[in-house]
């Protein structure tokens, strides 16, 4: 314990010398009344938090056209059938979570609507596939970004995933300046990229319709070496449902806007819900403009590209870079090297890790919740100096990191890890929605009023039974491919906060004030105070006087026999002195300090267990952070030993050293100190007293 006191001591005197790269970086410490100043509009608020569904259509059609390789490219045909499938769910989804945002517009979003109306256990359970789920979004979107990168830059392929750590590093910090900060950053190349694709469309339409031109894919020559050739019966239904769910990634994200419904301005409902009308429109169309021009321009994918991707009939090898769909169909459109297609693949490697943007902002919030009800630690809840939940965005940085580092940044073994969680809360949050209208229209009488809530109910209903229908097939064709791995998070997230929650709850009851008396509330019998001293100078003197106003029932000076010359002396000076308070030595053979004290103060709360032991500490304050590993380490342990002491009392009496005056006249400085925020807005002294201190 007195290491863990040791060590909060040094950060704290470090994170002073560190507050001005802290400020450079982040920006300066906000009030806590500026809050409002941080909150989105409409246009701002579309980048920041549907960035992952709007990028997602860089490797959906991609990830389709995969799963469909394994039968050839005869398979090919059903992509349309399976982009259609995938509109209804979205257009579905989207208009179950417009219903979500008004009825439930605090920011809980899916965990808030499965918690209140299906049960803690359920809330819990959408929590746990959320916090996963927003964990792969950000180790996902920034491993399929380096991979779109690393096509035009072999740097990048060579060093993907320290280049994605880095990426992730970066997008930490601009999270840490703050959600509108983040968001106007992020809006350029996120609607860089929606123009760049519909543009991209359109001249494609154009010129396939109008003008008649031939496009064609840099792969469209090649064949593919199908892996189940001629699939039918149950066989086929499988592969299409493994790439109906492949492509359900394109959904991902969908439930941020619901989650963080806080942070637009007003009306929030009525601008959450519009944003996401809004992200619902752009992705459907960009995800079905994607799959036709691929197939318009025979685009060619294969899961194992070396070998089943032939070109004349031989695999293209180990050295082919198989480039990702978007990319493709770019290259035909506008061809390679053209201004529009340069434009638009560096967009695409861009959004895709702004995408992950949309966890950094549904993860903190969600995680605030959370602590707020007990379920994670509470330092979650707070906002950070510039008004963002700092702590959650840190935790999740190092979340993804760590998965970026065990699966080697490959989006592809990644991406199997996907879909999961967001389906297992899609389907609580509707079911949880379709019996929150049940239990309104139990009482509501009004006619207009019952007519919204049993449209809004059958909305609510059809995407709880169309998302729990998606949610068993991604279990069904995904288990096998990594999807378990998701699972198992969930139940980690899942027991790891249930055991939280029973800790805090545990804690309360144990701490809970009692109605009757007790041995907390009755007064000690006597108080026996221990001045601990080494050698007499000012610091042990004044904890002596301070001790002496105290008036407990005895006072007694405390010392340990580490040496007997030094003991010897400080005896006689003790005496010379004419010190009215009785010294005590205490020997230590074996020359430690703590122990022995510990063992005394033990031997008088036995001797005595109704007394109270006062233990008082002189202590030095110094203003250096190196001055601090050379003063108070001894008085460092022993505090910490003595916390775990029934009926003791520790008290520091401290003493300024001339340091220690650096340290006062940078706490004085006008900039906030880091916490500020956490502390609440700082009340402005009177001036007459600035003046008179100066």
């Amino acid at each position: 314990m007195g290491d863990r006191l040791f060590e909060g001591l040094r950060s704290s005197v470090v994170s002073k010398l560190t507050d001005v790269p802290k400020r450079i970086l982040i920006g300066r410490a906000l009030r806590s009344d500026r809050l409002g100043e941080t909150l989105l509009p409409k246009r701002i608020a579309l980048p920041v938090f549907a960035s992952d569904p709007l990028s997602s259509v860089a490797y959906a059609p991609g990830e389709v056209l995969l799963v469909l390789s394994i039968a050839g490219v005869s398979a090919y045909h059903f992509s349309p059938w399976i982009a259609l499938a995938v509109v209804v769910l979205m257009f579905t989804v989207v208009a179950s979570y417009r219903q979500n945002v008004h009825a439930y517009p605090s920011g809980g979003g899916d965990y808030e609507v499965a918690t209140t109306n299906l049960g803690p256990k359920a809330g819990l359970t959408v929590a746990s596939a959320l916090l996963v789920d927003y964990v792969l979004t950000v180790a996902v979107s920034i491993s399929s970004g380096i991979e779109n990168l690393g096509s035009a830059i072999p740097f990048v392929v060579e060093h993907k995933v320290a280049c994605a750590v880095a990426v992730i590093l970066l997008l930490t910090l601009m999270n840490l300046r703050g959600v509108k900060e983040s968001g106007k950053l992020f809006a350029i190349p996120t609607y860089v990229f929606v123009s760049g694709v519909f543009i991209m469309i359109a001249w494609g339409a154009f010129r396939g319709l109008v003008l008649g031109d031939t496009m064609r894919a840099p792969t469209a020559q090649y064949t593919i070496r199908a892996e189940h050739q001629g699939l039918a019966g149950f066989a086929l239904v499988f592969l299409l449902l493994r790439a109906f769910s492949s492509g359900c990634a394109a959904l991902t994200g969908v439930e941020a806007i619901s989650n963080g419904v806080p942070a637009f301005r007003k009306p929030k409902s009525k601008n959450a819900a519009t944003t996401l009308a809004m992200m619902g429109l752009l992705a459907v169309t960009m995800f079905c403009g994607i799959i036709v021009l691929a197939l318009t321009t025979k685009v060619r994918m294969a899961e194992n590209p070396a070998t089943d991707l032939l070109r004349n009939g031989v695999g293209v090898g180990a050295g082919y870079v198989q480039n990702p769909v978007i990319t493709q169909v770019a290259e035909a459109v506008f061809g390679k090297g053209s201004f529009l297609f340069v434009v638009l693949a560096a967009a695409t490697a861009l959004v895709l890790f702004l995408a992950a943007n949309t966890a950094y902002n549904g993860f903190p919030v969600l995680g605030s919740i959370l602590a707020q009800d007990r379920y994670l630690p509470r330092q979650l809840h707070t906002r950070g100096d510039r008004l963002a939940f700092s702590n959650g965005i840190v935790l999740l940085a190092g979340a993804a990191t760590l998965l970026t580092l065990i699966y080697g940044a490959d989006s592809t073994r990644l991406i199997q890890l996907y879909i999961v969680g967001v389906f297992v809360s899609f389907t609580l949050s509707q079911t949880g929605m379709v019996r929150h209208w049940n239990r309104h229209l139990a009482t509501e009488r009004d006619p207009g009023r019952r007519r919204h809530m049993l449209r809004s109910r059958a909305i609510n209903t059809f995407g709880a039974f169309l998302t729990g229908l998606v949610l068993v097939v991604v279990l069904v064709t995904k288990f096998t491919h990594g999807a378990w791995v998701a699972l198992l998070g969930m139940c980690i997230f899942y027991v790891t906060m249930t055991a939280i929650r029973r800790h805090y709850d545990s804690v309360a009851e144990e701490l809970a004030a009692p109605e009757s008396a007790s041995d907390d509330i009755v007064r000690p019998s006597r108080v026996h105070s221990v001045v601990l001293v080494s050698k007499i100078h000012r610091p042990a003197l004044r904890a002596l006087a301070y001790a002496k106003l105290l008036r407990s029932d005895t006072l007694e000076a405390l010392t340990v026999n580490v040496d007997a010359a030094e003991t010897r002396a400080l005896r006689e000076e003790w005496e010379r002195r004419g010190i009215d308070v009785p010294l005590k030595v205490l020997d230590s053979p074996y020359r430690e300090i703590t122990r022995p004290v510990i063992e005394y103060v033990k031997r008088l709360r036995k001797e005595s267990p109704r007394d109270a032991v006062s233990v008082i500490i002189p202590e030095y304050v110094v203003g250096h952070w190196y001055e601090h590993l050379l003063h108070n380490q001894s008085a460092l342990r022993l505090k910490g030993r003595l916390l775990f002491t029934p009926g003791v009392m520790v008290t520091s009496v401290p003493y300024q050293l001339a340091s220690s005056e650096a340290a006062k006249r940078r706490a004085r400085r006008e900039w906030s100190a880091p916490g500020s925020v956490r502390r609440g807005p700082a009340v402005e002294r009177p001036k007459e007293s600035s003046d008179s201190r100066a």
